[in-house]
């Protein structure tokens, strides 16, 4: 049975997660998330049991998650518990309750299966899957790492360690001193020895962190300055000194920490510091996917081969009712320009593939309103769910998307150097050529790049007879003087661009 709409529950050790996704085209787009702190492993006693003030958190909590999730079908909703109910005692005792709160069932999962859902879910939302990816996923009461490749893992483990557990160890009643910190250190790096050697032999390409203190850290060093984006070395260590220099979790005051990890901050670091050093990374991105995303995909059991983002592009020119025959001529014109303008495009594909997309979306802000159309296709752009585009992603094809048409100015601040000029430059010339909406056959156009500015050389007899365009052109020239930029006209003929 096909279902519009499912559900996730990810009863982690650290945060209870519900996850509601909406089903198009095989691709799940987030439509409503809760979280609550429930902190279920700092309940657990000496005898590997949860205590009642832990149970009572978890099962109000799944109260709410089941009032969210009431109507939906048994077959739509899949429920997992991971390390904290993996190792109590009274499991099967609280699961009776909490089953009954929640209203579905719920699965304790091991550790490499937790380690492969969340792969899954990472893997749908990496710009570029068919990269082998390093993926760290530090919980409350466990860390997973993850090798692999599309959406397929090669190497799977589950480590004995976490946030919530390492505070609580070493961290006692917040406090954070350096001999605590070295301890916490050591005994992540030793429990790390058991998987390194075998990572390092597969490999991978890039590192990525997923789940909450991933995200924490990311937002905290980004958010004070210590680190340019991401996670990096240099800033985790910054940020060590920071926690020693205030001693105690109640004294820490950081942009970006909310109340409910500032508990679990100093364990969570410790781990993290400990892989970056076993692992040898300098830096480390951050991933929205999870264990919830990988289980709403797993519950679908669709999985997907292809390059996320061409499978959302496609979709958006469905669900906004793009002309694809026009959005067809504007992509194929406008990367035969790009192609004169940086040869290298045609190798590394990168620059070609952010016009390509940018291209093929140029005109979804029509499905709003006509006037002033780019502005609604940029805000969409920007603001939508989009699998497999990262928020900076979507704020490079949204810029360049605005850029396609009017003022330039619009687009300032962008850098002189940028690659998104020639890109820029290279959609609105399309745009200008394609104007009639036809199929009629364009003149052979050379492009370079010319100082600050671009040549363009053109047939001028064919430029005479089309006076809209050569307005067009002339109004083109002012806009790049505008931002200190130079757009000459030159008669000639030049070699023809690829696609036009």
């Amino acid at each position: 049975m096909a279902y519009e709409l499912v559900a996730a529950v990810d009863l982690g050790s650290n945060s209870f997660r519900l996850q509601v996704g909406r089903v198009v085209d095989d691709q799940i787009y987030p439509l409503d998330s809760l979280k609550e702190p429930v902190r279920l492993a700092a309940g657990l006693t000496a005898q590997k049991t949860l205590d009642g003030p832990s149970q009572l958190r978890a099962l109000e909590a799944l109260a709410r998650f089941g009032e969210r999730l009431r109507g939906f079908d048994a077959g739509a909703v899949r429920a997992v518990a991971t390390n904290a109910l993996r190792v109590a005692k009274n499991a099967p005792q609280f699961l009776a309750q909490a089953e009954a709160a929640l209203g579905f069932p719920i699965e304790i999962i091991a550790g490499r299966e937790e380690a492969r859902l969340i792969f899954l879910g990472v893997a749908h939302t990496l710009p570029n899957p068919r990269t082998q990816q390093l993926v760290v996923d530090i919980g409350g009461g466990s860390t997973e790492f993850i090798i692999g490749r599309n959406i397929e893992p090669i190497e799977l483990e589950s480590l004995y360690m976490g946030c919530v557990g390492f505070s609580l160890q070493y961290f006692p009643r917040g406090r954070i001193e350096k001999s605590g910190m070295k301890a916490a250190e050591l005994a992540a790096r030793k429990e790390l020895q058991a998987i390194v050697r075998q990572y390092k032999k597969t490999g991978w390409e890039a590192a990525v962190g997923s789940s909450g203190t991933a995200k924490a850290l990311a937002d905290i060093l980004e958010m004070n300055g210590l680190s340019d984006a991401g996670i990096t070395r240099d800033g985790l260590e910054r940020l060590r000194a920071l926690l020693l220099h205030a001693g105690d979790t109640g004294r820490l005051a950081l942009q970006g920490l909310r109340p409910d990890r500032i508990p679990v901050l100093p364990g969570g670091l410790a781990i993290m510091l400990a892989v970056f050093k076993e692992f040898g990374l300098e830096r480390m991105t951050f991933s929205e996917g999870a264990l919830r995303l990988g289980v709403l995909y797993d519950l679908l059991g669709r999985y997907h081969h292809q390059d996320l983002r061409n499978a959302t592009v496609q979709h958006f020119m469905r669900r906004y009712q793009v002309d694809t025959g026009q959005a067809a001529r504007v992509t194929a014109t406008a990367r035969g320009f790009l192609l004169q303008l940086l040869p290298a495009a045609a190798g590394e594909q990168a620059d070609a593939q952010v016009l390509d997309w940018a291209a093929l979306l140029h005109e979804i802000g029509i499905s709003v309103a006509h006037s002033s159309y780019h502005k609604h296709s940029a805000y969409i752009l920007a603001n939508a769910d989009m699998p497999g585009f990262s928020k900076m992603d979507q704020s490079r094809l949204s810029r360049i998307v605005l850029a396609h048409r009017g003022k330039l100015e619009r687009v300032g601040d962008i850098m002189p150097d940028s690659a998104d000029w020639p890109i820029i430059f290279s959609l609105r010339l399309a745009a200008i050529l394609h104007r009639a909406r036809d199929d009629a056959p364009l003149p052979e156009i050379a492009l370079r790049r010319s100082g600050r500015g671009f040549v363009v050389g053109v047939d001028p007899h064919w430029l005479a007879a089309s006076p809209l365009t050569a307005a067009a052109l002339d109004e083109e020239g002012r806009q790049w003087a505008g931002l200190g930029m130079e757009l000459k006209l030159k008669a000639g003929r030049g070699k023809s661009q690829a696609a036009a």
